[in-house]
């Protein structure tokens, strides 16, 4: 249909020159792997929710194979409410009693999983939710915190229950629904060595998996634009050592130590780079793989 006005031309002049632009992003891309880590209030909110499906079934459709972990802290909290089942934080980790994580696995790998997996494919994707359990995704140990007595002084193991952290990443299980042109959505269940199931971190499983995959970009979407500088302003790009300089500082801190952390990780562990992003920003995917500078803080080994 040609345009009817010369407001409809500039529009539609505008739309192709960003397809233009995105396609060096593409050629570069093809056959790559992108983790993303999807929560925050992009998951709460149905309108994002749409959007991130079908950009994730974007990204398939151009060549880059897309692998989604999922968080679910907020839902697990409303759960255990409803249920009047108590919960504390230590560090930032919901401490799990065998109670709890029979919540927690319902939560994350039933309700909020299959959430996401039918947005997917609505979207015109073929998505499959798995969690950690499943084919030995992620084999867990249990996360133990260690906290000083500030009166005596001394150290004291403290137990956060069914918390774990991924000790091996089975590649082979995301490999092959790759191959078969499937969308993994990963829960953040682990499975222990006795079999126990364990509560991880969702950023922490990501990263892990995107370094298991050697993949190209990890992304983390959050409720912020990035890092920020002492002034307030975006860092659109930081090194392993501009991240260690800037926590030294001071710059760094909070809940933006353990995301940093968990990126730092993944690059030293192969990954090209990792991203942090605001989740919140409609098609903030694409924003920051099809364009120059991006809108998050990516962070590279040099």
């Amino acid at each position: 249909m040609a345009p009817t006005t010369f407001s409809d031309a500039k529009h539609w002049l505008r739309t192709a020159r960003t397809i233009t632009e995105a396609l060096p992003f593409m050629r570069r891309y093809a056959g790559r792997t992108f983790v993303i880590k999807y929560g925050g209030h992009a998951m709460g909110d149905p309108d994002l929710a749409r959007v991130f499906a079908s950009d994730i079934v974007l990204l398939r459709q151009v060549g880059i194979h897309p692998v989604v972990v999922h968080g679910g802290g907020p839902q697990i909290g409303e759960m255990l409410e409803r249920l009047k089942i108590k919960s504390q934080f230590v560090d930032g980790l919901r401490v799990t009693d065998a109670a709890s994580v029979e919540i927690v696995e319902m939560v994350l790998s039933g309700m909020i999983n299959k959430q996401i997996v039918t947005a997917i494919n609505a979207a015109g994707g073929t998505a499959i939710g798995i969690s950690g359990k499943d084919g030995g995704l992620i084999q867990a140990t249990k996360v133990r915190r260690t906290v000083r007595d500030p009166e005596s002084n001394i150290e004291k193991i403290l137990d956060l229950g069914f918390v774990g952290e991924p000790r091996q990443i089975n590649p082979q299980v995301l490999t092959a629904l790759e191959q078969s042109g499937m969308i993994p959505v990963i829960a953040p269940i682990g499975v222990g060595p006795a079999g126990e199931t364990f509560n991880i971190n969702a950023d922490t499983v990501a990263g892990a998996i995107a370094g298991a995959l050697g993949a190209a970009r990890l992304l983390l979407l959050t409720d912020v634009i990035g890092v920020l500088d002492k002034d307030g302003k975006l860092l659109s790009e930081l090194s392993v050592e501009d991240v260690r300089a800037l926590r030294a500082d001071g710059t760094i801190s909070g809940g933006m130590i353990p995301k940093l952390e968990t990126c730092l990780s993944a690059v030293q562990q192969g990954v090209d780079a990792a991203v942090i992003l605001d989740g919140r920003v409609p098609h903030a995917l694409l924003l920051e793989i099809f364009t120059d500078r991006g809108i998050g803080t990516l962070i590279r080994r040099v």
